[in-house]
């Protein structure tokens, strides 16, 4: 790969601002950054793109995703969107490895998933896919799907996944049902023991469903590290901040996707869906699926709940990860579009700074994650970084003003023309 800096720009490390620096970069790694007045001795090969007026920030991490059937668009759209890794939530074996291959292609964010979820007969997801889904090929799908019983069944599930899927995290299942008025099969909480505890002395990170307060509680109990989404059914309380401090674990709450579920977000879907600035990055189809909404909670959540609980967190100083919950099939999501949707909430509805919320989509995810080679402009990490106009610091809308996106040194080729201009 070609050396490149990167100069004149405001820039974002992931922790802290340069008002004026630059990036070199080499073979795909960050070679070194600071300030435009330390810029190294550079042979006369070295591109150079000078771009007063813009940040430069690190790429974006999505925590939540669902690439779908593996869908063929999730990696590229990300990708356009200013988001170098996702983090994929729960999908089957095939998917996973049709993915994972796609990331040797060009123009592709990177991929970390939890491969096949943990989960049980008749439990979440599958009540709610097989309501919409309703062919054979799906239901074949889901019966292969492991259907955890007793702790003898978790390790068997757990020495599966390590040798067919290499997960980079466990995901558990825990949703009773509440913010959808319905009763579902879920798991007990010694089973959710189980599976944390077995995970974690494997070495695995373990993160969990849960949308409603007491289901939140429970899996908390069960010893989790993170939360992939927050609740909407009812207020925040403080044995929840308790719960997430015993843990010294963090959320991701999903505020857009909590949106959409109580369709109390649709005014804002709209407003990013029509985005002038977006129009060229996602199909029309994309765009009217992001118009619509899940409409699961609309009869028992408020998504004021949801901003709620994340207020009362982020005041007890528990740890907010930006990730979007965005799917294929998933109304009210698109894939890296609604990372800025979900950092713009951050910002208006929750009370952080546009510094903060940028943190929470880049350095401090890799940090919870223990991603060690990305999520900061720093020597020797990935050269995953994302170029806009203006400045993000001050109005967090600005990062959809994109000029450039690059994997690890490699140029989204929808930027090409406008970096050469």
């Amino acid at each position: 790969m070609s050396s490149f800096i990167l100069r004149d720009v405001r820039m974002f490390t992931g922790e802290s601002t340069i008002d004026q620096g630059y990036v070199l970069v080499d073979n795909g790694k960050i070679k070194s950054v600071g300030p435009t007045s330390s810029i190294p001795k550079l042979e006369a090969s070295v591109k150079t793109y000078s771009k007063p007026n813009h940040t430069l920030l690190p790429g974006l991490i999505d925590c939540h995703i669902h690439a779908d059937r593996a869908d063929p668009e999730a990696l590229p759209q990300a990708l356009r969107f200013g988001v170098t890794t996702v983090c994929e939530m729960h999908n089957e074996l095939p998917n996973v490895l049709k993915l994972r291959e796609q990331t040797k292609q060009p123009d592709t964010a990177s991929y970390k998933t939890a491969g096949q979820a943990a989960t049980i007969e008749n439990g979440w997801p599958i009540p709610v896919i097989l309501a919409h889904d309703k062919s054979p090929e799906t239901a074949a799908e889901i019966a292969k799907w492991p259907k955890l019983t007793d702790r003898s069944s978790v390790l068997e599930y757990l020495e599966w996944t390590t040798k067919e899927m290499k997960p980079d995290y466990i995901k558990l299942m825990h949703e009773s049902g509440t913010m959808m008025g319905a009763k579902l099969s879920y798991p007990s909480l010694e089973l959710q023991r189980s599976i944390v505890s077995e995970a974690q002395k494997r070495g695995y990170l373990t993160v969990a469903h849960a949308t409603s307060l007491r289901d939140t509680l429970d899996v908390l109990h069960a010893g989790v590290n993170g939360l992939t989404h927050t609740f909407c059914d009812k207020p925040p309380t403080q044995e929840l901040v308790d719960a997430y401090k015993k843990n010294n674990a963090w959320c991701n709450p999903t505020l857009a996707a909590m949106g959409s579920l109580t369709t109390e977000g649709k005014e804002r879907q709209h407003r990013f869906a029509h985005d002038p600035r977006v129009q060229h990055l996602i199909s029309e189809d994309k765009r009217g699926n992001m118009c619509a909404c899940m409409s699961f909670a609309a009869q028992h959540g408020k998504v004021s709940h949801a901003y709620d609980s994340v207020k009362a967190l982020r005041a007890a100083g528990i740890d907010i990860l930006c990730g979007s919950d965005a799917a294929g099939p998933a109304k009210g999501t698109a894939f890296g579009l609604s990372m800025h949707h979900e950092l713009s909430l951050f910002v208006d509805e929750v009370g952080m700074t546009p510094a903060e919320a940028l943190r929470s989509a880049t350095s401090l995810t890799a940090e919870r994650f223990g991603f060690g080679d990305r999520g900061k402009l720093e020597e020797g990490m990935n050269a995953d970084l994302l170029l806009v106009e203006g400045n993000p610091l001050v109005e967090i809308d600005d990062t959809l003003n994109i000029r450039g996106v690059w994997r690890e040194g490699r140029l989204c080729s929808v930027y090409e023309e406008v970096m050469a201009s």
